[in-house]
């Protein structure tokens, strides 16, 4: 009969394409690993990998019988967290994924707050893309992801926790003193620096300035929003960040401006994503209340 222990062994040949790298995340030897993985071929009837001494392939049928056992993995780690919550809050472990263009001024924002009133809570930040959050959640991998939206979760749910808006950063000696707001015709297109293709904060900047991407120069592009700061503070140009953001990217800038961008907003959406009929649910709208309730007494 095929096991657990087998399915898992699978699973992270998959992940790495390689028994050594699979044996030591598993914690046994390589040996063991490849018996039980010719073990569950001969049970299956098939072929999962094809290997040698170079490289390891997933096979066309193989990759279904990883695809059921994902499934199966993420079932029976459900069935353990119910099994194991006793009805108290975060009694059990939790991911969370976060977007690079959140995480750093979400989390001190949010996360002393947690360990105030959960201070057993056992929480790890794990920081990716949005793509490969979405990816994570979908098979289990992580618990919830915080991503901005708009952003295609299809089949996931969403629990939104704050919703802002966008402001100009410029140099002082560049903008008009008086100036508070500030709109999309305003803009000076050819001075606006974005982060570089790929970054959801980009298209959504893009979308409140209702601009094609073609439209902004392509030269400006960064990977980190503190480098865009730094490029405005040299008088290389403008930029854009979301109100979140404000206060950690300007406090130590006393030569820059912050202008809101007058457009109709809100901007963009800040929410945690979760799989459907996830067993922690109760869970994530503590950690949502707690997440609106930080944000609104210090970005309002």
């Amino acid at each position: 009969m095929v096991s657990i222990k087998q399915l898992n062994y699978a699973l992270a040949i998959e992940k790495t394409l390689h028994f050594k790298k699979a044996a030591e995340a598993c914690n046994v030897s390589q040996s063991a690993l490849s018996t039980a993985i010719n073990e569950l071929e001969k049970q299956l009837g098939l072929i999962i990998f094809e290997r040698n001494n170079k490289q390891v392939l997933v096979t066309q049928k193989g990759q279904l019988i990883l695809n059921k056992a994902k499934k199966v993995k993420l079932e029976l780690d459900e069935l353990l967290q119910i099994s194991q919550s006793d009805n108290i809050a975060f009694s059990s472990p939790m991911t969370i994924g976060v977007i690079p263009t959140i995480g750093p001024y979400l989390l001190p924002k949010v996360l002393p707050e947690v360990r105030q009133q959960y201070p057993s809570f056992k929480l790890k930040i794990l920081e990716e893309q949005s793509h490969i959050l979405v990816d994570m959640v979908r098979t289990g991998e992580i618990d919830a992801a915080i991503l901005a939206l708009p952003y295609a979760i299809d089949g996931l749910m969403s629990f939104n926790f704050w919703q802002e808006d966008f402001y100009l950063i410029c140099h002082k000696d560049e903008c008009p003193k008086t100036m508070q707001e500030i709109s999309s015709a305003e803009l000076e297109i050819e001075k606006l620096m974005l982060l570089k293709d790929g970054h959801c904060l980009k298209e959504h900047a893009l979308a409140a300035c209702r601009l094609q991407n073609s439209k902004q120069d392509s030269d400006f592009g960064s990977a980190s929003l503190h480098t865009l700061i730094q490029m405005v503070a040299g008088k290389l140009g403008t930029t854009l960040v979301p109100q979140m953001a404000l206060d950690q990217l300007t406090h130590n800038e006393s030569e820059l401006r912050a202008i809101h961008l007058n457009e109709p907003g809100p901007h963009r959406t800040i929410a945690l994503v979760i799989r459907p009929n996830y067993v922690r649910t109760n869970e994530l709208t503590i950690l949502q209340n707690i997440f609106t309730a930080q944000l609104t007494n210090q970005c309002a």
